[in-house]
């Protein structure tokens, strides 16, 4: 199933999205996910990640189940949040672990400050 999202509303400390489910046969289905604005700031969570993780959402949602309004629990908002922290972990990891470019021999009496503009006589 392909989930469009359809527009949200505000609802007291909550947003919820609205998506479309499209199903093989065209069929359409409407779905809502709610998640609440006070978790997400606990968590990092920008507002602008919240209809892709919504959807995210659905698609990982058994395609047997009937439930069509569904909330970002706290749980799913953690685990997105540690994901983000490992991600952003290993990437530091891999930066610090580079190596220094090797120096060019020959190149350290080049300095910037030795360059000297000079006029052009003609």
């Amino acid at each position: 199933m392909q989930f469009i999202l359809t527009g949200f509303t505000p609802d007291t400390g909550f947003r919820v999205f609205a998506f479309q489910g499209i199903h093989a046969d065209k069929t359409r289905t409407t779905f809502t996910v709610r998640a609440d604005l006070d978790l997400i700031r606990k968590y990092g969570i920008r507002v602008q990640e919240l209809p892709l993780l919504c959807r995210g959402l659905l698609e990982r949602r058994d395609e047997g189940a009937t439930v069509r309004a569904l909330s970002f629990t706290e749980e799913e908002m953690r685990l997105h949040a540690n994901g983000i922290a490992a991600d952003r972990e290993a990437a530091q990891k891999k930066k610090s672990a580079r190596r220094a470019p090797p120096r060019q021999s020959g190149a350290g009496w080049q300095s910037s400050s030795a360059v000297v503009a000079r006029p052009v006589r003609g």
